[in-house]
């Protein structure tokens, strides 16, 4: 797997810029590059439909049962801390800075902000919460002048509607779910509000294809104080699988242990969806598919018109060069990665900050996450008894669910008491002015490790002028590529949403009769991207090259953890049908250091 064609079967056509010899390879139908979710939806879509595909994946072949079998996988050390799933920064990186007046530095290390490394991309160590974003995130723009006024929304900010719309998408999340066996219960089935579920959704077309997972203590305490409030709680929906399904493809994955290793672990249990326990199977076995892994691609060629794309330029891990041509090329990579092949390609016109024009890397967009740390004396929750997307949610101040005119700002969030782990090395609770080592500190971590909880909230962070992505003009990789700059920081509008998205969050754990309780709201600037990643990309059907994207970021962003995540760069020929899937993809595996120009 991964091995390029004979030679013999090639010719050596050019010498690059790199002092490689390149190599054509012959002509394929489809070219994918990135081999995550998207990748392999895509993928199989495609071979489906009987042409030839090509995947090229910058990481590694990973398959969870076999790489994270559960009698070594849960090494908190190697996994959560050493982030042995994602790539290292000493690989490849981003530069950061929080405004375009400052100089931006390479990220050497990752907070939450993580950029996985392999076949299956981030969806081998997601969580797998499997939230659809609201029928008006679709319209937004529109939406919100209508409800607020024009001058209501900040006058940087550069949301627009998608150009898609829930009906348009609801079948795609239809199927994604029922790919995944995704748990959870319906609160909308065709305009219909069902008992338990969240009434707040748009209308889905069936019920989820399995049930609720089983929730811990912790959550259904939550939710006791949610309901009592006047809310109503639901059931997070989950990727973590309640029990045993057979997806329409055949595949069979299990039920959920509630083992505490799922976020930045692989699942040998066959319990979290993901390409490995879903797709894969199947798509491995397509005489019509090939993937080619620790492959890197460095640029997407086009024709003599720069507006016809005819296949991408990649090095394998020998060093070697090869060029493969292609009729339809996909960009399925992570984000940012996608942006910085459209910008070495020079396909699309690139955003500038100065005059607001251009569209590749405009209106990057992040998440905005706070919580309530709340501890006990007399209950015991056994936190480390938790899989990935457990939790009891509410979703009365996500979007625009709630009249925002007397606050200030747009925006919002669920919440809920989500417990997706209590991992011994970071979890280790502690009210404030304890020591933060010592005897003191041991006592506090043995006295609260059981009896705290960590209700929390995710919170929408919408587009601006100020925040993008382009090319840095100092560092560079291996290859002598700029790295990808990312320019961004939250604004006031986000901060107002957290700080009152906190507080109703406070205002429910109150009730719950705590000892204390800490709220920690988004304040002050960025570091190094130390939150969640990303959520929505750009979504442009069938885009023709010399407009291959609408934004490359989004113009929003919601609160839930998938989105449409792929672009096509592509020939007018007709393309078969296309199941959009997940955003996340990136990866690389090689360590050499960045050079800078003096």
């Amino acid at each position: 797997m991964g091995a390029a064609p004979l030679i013999t079967q090639l010719r050596p056509i050019m010498t690059t810029s790199l002092g490689l010899i390149i190599t054509r390879l012959p002509s394929t139908d489809v070219l994918i590059i990135g081999c995550g979710w998207t990748g392999s939806i895509v993928a199989k879509s495609m071979a489906d439909a009987g042409l030839r595909v090509v995947a090229i994946e910058r990481g590694p072949w990973r398959d969870t049962a076999t790489d994270s079998p559960p009698d070594y996988a849960p090494d908190e050390l190697r996994y959560a801390l050493r982030h042995d799933l994602m790539v290292r920064p000493e690989q490849t990186t981003l530069t950061f800075c929080n405004n375009p007046g400052q100089t931006a530095l390479p990220i050497r290390t990752w907070g939450s902000f993580l950029l996985p490394n392999g076949v299956g991309g981030a969806g081998v160590h997601w969580n797998a919460e499997t939230w659809r974003f609201l029928p008006t995130d679709f319209v937004l723009k529109t939406h919100l002048t209508q409800r607020y006024g024009a001058k209501f929304l900040p006058s940087d900010m550069m949301i627009q509607d998608w150009g898609v719309t829930w009906d348009d998408l609801e079948p795609h999340y239809n199927t994604f779910e029922y790919l995944c066996g995704t748990s959870g219960i319906a609160g909308n089935i065709k305009g219909q509000k069902q008992p338990f579920g969240n009434p707040w959704e748009g209308p889905r077309s069936r019920p989820y294809p399995t049930p609720a997972q089983k929730q811990p203590y912790g959550p259904v305490l939550w939710a006791e104080a949610a309901k009592d409030a006047g809310y109503s709680p639901f059931p997070q929906p989950s990727g973590n699988l309640s029990q045993a399904y057979t997806n329409p493809d055949g595949v069979t994955l299990g039920p959920c242990t509630y083992c505490g290793f799922c976020e930045r672990f692989g699942c040998g249990n066959y319990s979290k969806a993901s390409p490995q326990t879903t797709l894969l199977p199947v798509l491995m076995q397509r005489n019509n598919f090939e993937l080619r892994t620790e492959c890197e691609v460095t640029h997407i060629n086009t024709d003599s018109t720069g507006k016809r794309a005819t296949g991408a330029t990649y090095v394998d891990s020998a060093g070697r060069e090869w060029e493969q041509p292609a009729e339809l090329v996909f960009l399925c990579a992570f984000q940012m990665f996608n942006v910085q092949l459209l910008l070495l390609s020079r396909i699309g016109q690139p955003y500038d900050v100065t005059t607001g024009k251009g569209v590749i890397g405009r209106n990057y967009s992040y998440q905005v996450t706070s919580n309530v740390e709340t501890f006990f004396d007399n209950k015991i929750f056994n936190p480390f008894i938790a899989s990935g997307a457990t939790g009891m949610c509410i979703d009365e101040f996500n979007g625009d669910n709630f009249d925002h005119g007397p606050y200030g700002f747009v925006g919002g969030g669920y919440m809920g008491m989500v417990q997706p782990n209590a991992r011994p090395i970071e979890m280790t609770p502690t009210p404030p002015n304890t020591p933060r080592w010592g005897a003191a500190w041991k006592k506090a971590v043995k006295c609260n490790y059981l009896s705290s909880i960590l209700p929390a909230t995710h919170g929408s962070c919408y587009s601006y002028r100020d925040n993008y992505l382009d090319l840095d003009p100092t560092y560079k990789d291996r290859f002598g590529r700029p790295l990808m700059r990312l320019t961004f920081d939250f604004h006031e509008n986000e901060h107002k949403m957290s700080l009152f998205l906190t507080d109703r969050l406070a205002e429910i754990v109150q009730r719950m009769n705590s000892r204390q309780m800490v709220k920690h709201p988004r304040t002050g600037i960025t570091v190094l991207c130390r939150t969640k990643p990303p959520i929505p990309v750009v979504v442009r059907l069938w885009a023709p090259i010399r407009q291959p994207v609408r934004s490359t970021a989004i113009c929003k962003v919601g609160t839930c953890t998938i989105s449409l995540s792929w672009v096509s760069v592509h020939s007018p020929r007709t393309p078969a049908t296309i199941q959009p899937g997940l955003w996340r993809r990136c990866a690389i595996g090689h360590l050499t250091p960045y050079t800078r120009n003096i």
